[in-house]
């Protein structure tokens, strides 16, 4: 049976808790008041920490739970074969575009890579100009603009003109100083450690 002195602290503590979550609550709650404007976000998701994709299918499958429709376009990758793909491609009110021929390792082709980018830049100005879109990801978008396959001033200025409340999520590494300048939210992930670096191949289900 517990102690009259212990009672008493317990109920110090739970006091003390309590008032340490009614201060937490005003702050948030103030901060939801201040946070009166609504409009189509520019999130980037940069860094060489795993995952940068993952997040924007995570809202790719939150949009699409709210029956919003969107759109992917991938750069880069030329693979058609992941699980990210085959689950969405079985979703209604979702477009879904490889634009890549794979990295640059592999095609070791200069003006290819940068003809590849181009018209892939020509799909996503279309589709930048539907408002029926409500979420855009342009997956690996960074490395185009990294390798200058894509003058930036250019894609800046088709994001700034896009629909009002169109969301558009970048990912890659190395997101250029101008871009994340001109984002609503910029996360950046980084390796605390990596399977790779072990010498453990890419999963199923986890990497691809």
């Amino acid at each position: 049976m517990p102690s009259a002195d212990s009672t008493d602290i317990d109920a110090d503590k739970a006091q003390r808790y309590r008032s340490r979550m009614q201060r937490q609550k005003a702050i948030v709650d103030a901060a939801i008041v201040r946070a009166d404007k609504s409009k189509g976000l520019l999130l980037i998701l940069t860094g060489n920490g795993k995952g940068k994709s993952s997040s924007a299918f995570g809202m790719a499958a939150r949009a699409l739970g709210h029956g919003m429709r969107v759109g992917v376009a991938q750069f880069i990758k030329g693979r058609s074969d992941t699980g990210e793909e085959a689950f969405f491609r079985q979703q209604k009110n979702i477009i879904w575009h490889v634009l890549g021929e794979g990295f640059t390792w592999d095609t070791q082709d200069l003006a290819r890579d940068r003809e590849t980018a181009r018209r892939g830049w020509s799909v996503v100005q279309a589709m930048l100009c539907d408002p029926s879109i409500d979420l855009l990801i342009l997956d690996e978008l960074t490395y185009p603009l990294k390798f200058g396959w894509l003058e930036i001033s250019e894609v800046l200025t088709d994001l700034q003109n896009r629909p009002t409340m169109q969301h558009v999520v970048i990912t890659g590494r190395a997101a250029p100083d101008a871009l994340c300048d001109a984002a609503d939210t910029v996360t950046e992930m980084h390796d605390v450690k990596h399977a790779f670096q072990a010498g453990i191949q890419a999963q199923t289900g986890i990497d691809y």
